[in-house]
């Protein structure tokens, strides 16, 4: 097989009731860039490492950012506002399409952008900050 079709992915928003937490896809969404893993590394190397060779081993790992990009409608997504306003982290998840799974994850908005140019659609983009380890659950 040579690849996936993406689309139908979605990004949803939790609202953070419980005990059982429902979650909405964010409207008009048309890219979504998931949680970019990360590790740091800690040089170990001693005189003694072998051959001259730097040596690490891995330190503390980083869900990254999420990026998305909407067809921006301020009757739908300026409630987006809040979470930016909102200190404590958030749910949200981003599913797959076809059942494929999905990537739960904790996260803080850092930033959103709306553009409105003259000669082309409203737009926005948001970012958030991945708080902790995400989730991830395979699909069929």
């Amino acid at each position: 097989m040579a690849g996936l079709d993406a689309f139908g992915t979605q990004l949803q928003r939790g609202d953070g009731a419980t005990p059982t937490e429902t979650f909405t896809a964010i409207a008009n969404v048309t890219d979504i860039t998931p949680p970019g893993l990360e590790r740091e590394t800690l040089d170990v190397t001693s005189h003694g490492s072998p051959d001259a060779w730097r040596e690490f081993i891995g330190g503390l790992k980083d869900g990254g950012e999420v990026e998305i990009e909407i067809n921006y409608d301020p009757r739908e997504h300026d409630g987006l506002i809040a979470d930016f306003e909102d200190k404590d982290p958030r749910n949200y998840k981003v599913v797959w399409p076809d059942n494929l799974g999905s990537w739960a994850f904790k996260a803080v908005m850092k930033g959103f952008e709306a553009e409105a140019p003259h000669d082309d659609k409203l737009a926005a983009s948001c970012t958030f900050k991945v708080s902790g380890k995400p989730e991830i659950t395979t699909g069929a």
